[in-house]
């Protein structure tokens, strides 16, 4: 039987050990956000120089009618996408045994979270880093599949995911340097750390 990495009761011998919100730490944003956006265009300049040229994207040499299909599809795909991410944290944190979830989007971000859980350090760095891996997964074998036509539609899906995952990758590397002992609230908005260190 699985045993459940999530409580709602801090124990007394943990106190606030660090607290994360890139919402309100405006300079960390902007360095998560610009990591990303660098990420976002190293992604496409390898894309284009070693596998499909974007032009692909922009060619109506098959008509109009597939060139407004596949705009379609990739505007459809991102918002699709944004939902799923947010899904993914939230099947993880259930998965490790929330028991309250909620989403919402702040007008800058989407977000997953729960204001009555507390997750231990196993739990939440799986929980941090879902949505990357099970996407890459999934796009990596769009990918294999997709005609040239198609291949920047999902590999624009691709690098949303591993650029949009900035601020999980950033969460994680925080977390992994702190005690074994941490439990994590995660309201979707921000992150407070506890520890008994």
């Amino acid at each position: 039987m699985r045993t459940s990495h999530a409580t709602t009761t801090l124990p007394a011998t943990h106190h606030p050990y660090a607290r994360i919100d890139l919402q309100k730490d405006k300079k960390t944003a902007l360095l998560v956000n610009g990591a990303a956006a660098v990420v976002m265009a190293a992604m496409a300049l390898l894309a284009h120089f070693c596998f499909v040229p974007i032009t692909a994207l922009f060619s109506m040499e098959d008509g109009f009618g597939p060139y407004l299909l596949r705009f379609g599809a990739l505007m459809a795909g991102i918002i699709a996408y944004v939902v799923l991410h947010e899904a993914t944290h939230g099947a993880t944190m259930k998965y490790f045994g929330a028991t309250k979830l909620r989403f919402g989007f702040t007008g800058l971000y989407a977000y997953a979270g729960s204001e009555v859980d507390y997750f231990d350090k196993h739990a939440y760095l799986r929980v941090a880093l879902a949505p990357l891996v099970v996407w890459f997964v999934v796009f990596t074998a769009l990918l294999a599949l997709a005609p040239p036509a198609w291949f920047w539609v999902v590999y624009f899906l691709q690098m949303s995911n591993v650029s949009g995952a900035a601020g999980d990758v950033y969460v994680t590397v925080k977390c992994r340097a702190m005690p074994e002992d941490i439990l994590v609230m995660d309201t979707g908005v921000d992150m407070t750390v506890y520890s008994a260190s």
